[in-house]
């Protein structure tokens, strides 16, 4: 039946080979040159006029030239990305690409450099390259647009982690979004020389959806209620507070704020809903009716500023409109096997996209799943059957990305159906609502009126997810699960599928073996990781702490005075603590003791080891006759003074240096190490460090 289903599908093959050649030119990018890959085409021409006859020769002919194409077209992207970095400052020409995001601590806006200065005469790019540039938050760079061009003198560096275990690769992500590096430019940097008018078809989409979510605030929206509306309808979700990301994530709702297939599929329902009457009565109308549902569905990709979610959604719905044309069921494996295979021939980068994945993965087996699920139970009342079905497609959906959630958000929402029961209905109704109030637009007087409805229906939607929040065991977090955990969740799901359509000895051995698998890895995973006792330093920026851990699944972060930025340390290491599956760390301020810890004057003790916390002057000039026995010296931003002076008041084992310490001050204390022969350790460049005891 595998076989029979396999030759069924042939852009499902054809899927196959282009993803495991892209997934090979994301690792090993610079292995096949464009030349080989020419050669390799006329090897391909050459074998399948040969041998046309000869199945399986053609066959692997035709696998190994989509392997290669998808290595090749991944490859030349992130080829577009290399660039010479110097290490030295200069002075740049650059020009601002999109507009400005703000930050807690900065302005980022994404610049395209133009070229170098150098001795007055620019040196051109070959390429436009792209960077994060990080301009400080003031009345100057306040008023910088997209579309200025600046003079700025700073120096370009290549993307980079912080070298923490288990934390998300940031610098490989850049790279997949085209980015060549990060910039810092400080105040007075920079200089204004010029404007460029002249938009992308992109940034006109982008324009335009500022466009709408300035209407929303005209009208009156305010709050969670406008952030929500743009996220809901544009995908503009720079309004949304923590405080509302996290209440729709605990209640499994957070997919209805990334505008992607589950909106897109809204508004195709409501299309085919007012176009298939009218193709039912003039049939020759039917490619004509299809071409405009796709035109509408285009043009509310682009008011939404063509984000690649959005894109990826339309496409897919696009061909689903345009399979509508054959008389056999439109939505198959196969037509999902053909949106994605020319989507990835399109942006081969979209294959690590999270949207991508997860919206691949609901529809998959919402296809395959659904009908089996819809079919167990035959409901008579069509109230009844609207919410079976409703849950049958929220367990499907569940089911199908469910372990992606997990490795990615280390999270499972209990309360999914509960939710989804609730929230897709009202999402539908609110999608309708705002496409009803954009087009009141002509007639502002019951427009405003019409706002206060679709208001009141965001506010309901809003505090019922916050209710759902609230209730216990509403979900269960700090999960951990490997990409080979997930490979092996996914191999079970689909033996058990397989054993599903029909029960059979041979398919109930082949689950639970799967079964067995995913249970052993687990247990494996556990006993590999368990915790133990041992101390660690992070690479965390503003986050300077110790990270005492127990070998009971406690562990405590002592840090200075000063306290840390939990958010920011929280996202950077919480799949590595729940890997290690510790309880959430106790966080040590000021003078502290218990069995086993204790800390007194930024001065921790543990398991036999001293680790002096060292962010003020509080130890300078000072002397002692007997010098205390630190095992570690860790030196964080706020310290102003050398290591010779403090010679006299420690026996230093290892002078350990926070990232938060300045370059300057950085080399400043290493010189002093290596002049007094004390080892040191540069967090920065070593990342993370740990020592078990």
């Amino acid at each position: 039946m595998i076989i029979d289903s396999w030759q069924r599908h042939p852009f499902l093959r054809l899927l196959m080979p282009l993803v495991v050649g892209i997934l090979c030119g994301d690792a090993f990018p610079h292995v096949l040159s464009a030349w080989e890959y020419v050669a390799g085409f006329l090897l391909f021409l050459f074998i399948i006029g040969r041998y046309k006859h000869t199945g399986w020769v053609y066959g692997a002919a035709v696998y190994l030239f989509l392997g290669g194409t998808g290595g090749c077209l991944m490859s030349w992207q992130q080829g577009k990305t290399v660039f010479p970095f110097s290490g030295k400052t200069a002075v740049y020409r650059v020009c601002i690409r999109e507009h400005p995001e703000e930050r807690e601590r900065s302005i980022l806006r994404r610049v395209a450099l133009l070229g170098e200065v150098e001795k007055d005469t620019v040196t051109g790019c070959p390429r436009n390259h792209l960077f994060l540039a990080y301009f400080p938050k003031d009345s100057a760079t306040a008023t910088l647009r997209r579309g200025d061009e600046l003079l700025v003198s700073t120096r370009l560096a290549p993307p980079a982690n912080n070298g923490n275990p288990d934390e998300f690769d940031y610098a490989r992500y850049l790279r997949r979004k085209g980015y060549s590096g990060t910039v810092y430019v400080a105040d007075g940097h920079w200089r204004k020389t010029g404007h460029d008018a002249s938009r992308t078809v992109s940034q006109v989409a982008l324009d335009y959806r500022a466009k709408v979510v300035g209407l929303y605030r005209s009208l009156g929206f305010e709050a969670d209620e406008l952030a929500v509306l743009a996220a809901l309808t544009v995908g503009d979700k720079e309004e949304l507070s923590d405080d509302i990301v996290e209440t729709y994530s605990v209640s499994g709702a957070s997919h209805v704020l990334a505008l992607s297939g589950l909106h897109i599929g809204f508004l195709y329902a409501l299309l085919l809903f007012v176009l298939r009457p009218l193709w039912r009565r003039w049939r020759r109308l039917k490619p004509l009716l299809l071409l405009l549902l796709v035109l509408f569905l285009v043009s509310f990709a682009f008011f939404t500023g063509l984000s690649s979610s959005v894109v990826r959604s339309v496409v897919m719905f696009s061909l689903l409109a345009f399979a509508g044309l054959q008389p056999e069921k439109p939505l198959t494996l196969n037509t999902l096997a053909a949106t994605a295979f020319l989507m990835l021939l399109c942006k081969p980068a979209w294959l690590f996209d999270v949207g991508f994945q997860l919206s691949f993965s609901a529809v998959t087996a919402i296809v395959l799943v659904q009908p089996k699920l819809y079919a167990l139970w035959k409901v008579d009342n069509r109230f009844l059957r609207y919410l079976w079905g409703l849950m049958t497609v929220s367990v499907a959906a569940q089911l199908g990305t469910a372990p992606l959630v997990i490795v990615y958000f280390s999270r499972f929402s209990t309360h999914f159906l509960l939710t989804n029961l609730w929230v897709i209905p009202m999402v539908s109704l609110v999608l309708y609502s705002a496409v009803f109030l954009l087009m009141l637009t002509p007639l502002p007087f019951v427009q405003h009126l019409f706002a206060r409805v679709v208001e009141a229906l965001v506010h309901v939607q809003n505090e019922v997810l916050r209710w759902i929040e609230r209730l216990p065991g509403a979900a269960v977090d700090d999960i951990w699960l490997d990409i080979w955990g997930v490979l092996l969740v996914y191999l079970f799901l689909g033996m058990a599928y397989y054993g599903f359509l029909r029960l059979t000895v041979r398919r109930v051995c082949f689950a639970l073996l799967a079964l067995l698998a995913v249970v052993s890895w687990h247990s494996l995973s556990i006993m590999s990781n368990a915790s133990r006792q041992g101390i660690a330093f992070y690479s965390v920026r503003g986050c300077p702490v110790v990270h005492c851990m127990a070998d009971n699944r406690h562990s405590w972060l002592a840090c200075t005075d000063s306290l840390p930025d939990m958010p920011r340390l929280c996202r950077a290491l919480s799949p590595h603590w729940n890997r290690l599956h510790l309880e959430t760390p106790r966080l040590v301020t000021g003078d502290y003791i218990t069995p086993g810890l204790s800390m007194r004057n930024q001065i921790v003790s543990y398991a036999g080891k001293c680790i002096c916390l060292l962010s003020d002057n509080r130890w300078r000039n000072k002397n002692s006759s007997r010098p205390l026995l630190v095992d570690y010296l860790y030196v964080s931003k706020g310290y102003q003074g050398g290591i010779e002076e403090l010679t006299s008041l420690f026996s230093i084992g290892m002078v350990v240096l926070d990232a938060s310490l300045s370059d300057y001050y950085q080399n400043k204390i290493a010189n002093d190490c290596v002049r007094l022969g004390i080892p040191y350790l540069l967090l920065s460049q070593k990342g993370s460090y740990r020592i078990l005891l």
